[in-house]
């Protein structure tokens, strides 16, 4: 049978299908039954950094200065007895940490520094494995600069290497004017690796109420595409694990990834759409290519179609999309 490991962080990983960060591991259950379905990693729900902040305000005004409120600061509970999102968090970590045969990779999601060291720090003493850093700021400013928020990104993970061991992944948005640039300057602050890419939800409009609503959106595999693209530039570029996020829901998605040159793939809309089943199903899926196509490991197909190690690298550059408007063709009976 093929050897299905690779590298993840410095991690030795089983296979390279690991749940992204998804509401999934609140749950005390969901974790296992992925694990018992192939998992080879568990990347935890995303502590954001405004619940940390909510929940200091609230402690502060409610159980720390609570004298304003007369009579009522008598029905508020101890301080020692309130259960912050960080306290249930860094519980979860340890109760998987406990249960769990494979790492298990805490997500911090917020673009401040203020707090993040001692975040980080607390998560890797509850027992983290990896920290996933999903640092993501929306300049909705013009007074804002790509290269000032570039700076941002790196400072903030330059303090959490300074006082974290555990290793550091930087989850990125394609938003970049010059991506490898930044990968590049990442791996100088000590990033282990980057997961390409950051799926957000965008704010849509209802016209019936004319409200401006949040719907969760899940991929498809399309949406995997311009992953695959920067994977294939990247690789050989950078020593770094490159991880593939988005768009990733068959064994398929998976493979082309992976020949692009991703250490590993990141699911996440399969599984909410399909159950941890599907993990088994995409394990069993790959094991067959690799079967019928002679591939004795994961190592020995990853990265051959990267743009290094493509015979046509333009297959991934700026020829490639005049070649796509060329060829395409208007379905049947269709007329302009």
């Amino acid at each position: 049978m093929p050897d299905l490991s690779t590298q993840y962080l410095g991690l030795t990983l089983k296979n390279p299908i690991v749940p992204s960060s998804t509401p999934l591991t609140r749950d005390a259950d969901a974790p296992l039954h992925l694990e018992d379905a192939g998992a080879a990693a568990i990347v935890m729900h995303s502590l954001f950094e405004e619940d940390v902040r909510n929940d200091e305000r609230m402690i502060d005004r409610f159980l720390i200065h609570p004298e304003a409120f007369g009579e009522a600061s008598s029905h508020l509970p101890a301080r020692q007895e309130y259960e912050s999102k960080l306290d249930r968090y860094l519980a979860q970590i340890g109760y998987l940490k406990n249960r769990l045969d494979i790492p298990v990779i805490a997500s911090l999601n917020g673009d401040s520094l203020s707090g993040w060291v001692e975040l980080g720090r607390e998560l890797e003493g509850a027992g983290a494995d990896a920290l996933e850093l999903n640092a993501w700021h929306l300049p909705g400013s013009p007074s804002e600069t790509g290269s000032g928020i570039e700076d941002r990104y790196i400072a903030l993970l330059s303090e959490l290497k300074n006082v974290v061991g555990i290793p550091i992944c930087l989850k990125l948005s394609p938003f970049f004017s010059s991506l490898p640039n930044f990968v590049r300057r990442a791996e100088e602050a000590g990033t282990a690796g980057v997961s390409l890419f950051n799926r957000f939800f965008q704010p849509d409009i209802d016209l019936a109420t004319l409200n401006v609503v949040d719907r969760v959106q899940l991929s498809t595999s399309a949406d995997g595409l311009l992953a695959m693209r920067w994977i294939a530039i990247l690789r050989g570029q950078t020593p770094i694990t490159l991880a593939a996020s988005g768009g990733i829901h068959t064994a398929g998605d998976a493979l082309k990834m992976l020949l692009a040159g991703a250490d590993v793939t990141h699911v996440a809309s399969s599984i909410l759409l399909n159950g941890p089943g599907r993990i088994t199903q995409m394990l069993a899926d790959l094991q067959a290519w690799l079967n019928e196509r002679e591939y004795g490991s994961i190592e020995q197909l990853k990265g051959s179609m990267s743009q290094r190690n493509h015979p046509n690298p333009s297959a991934f550059a700026r020829s490639a999309y005049l070649n796509a408007i060329d060829s395409f063709t208007p379905p049947a009976g269709v007329r302009y």
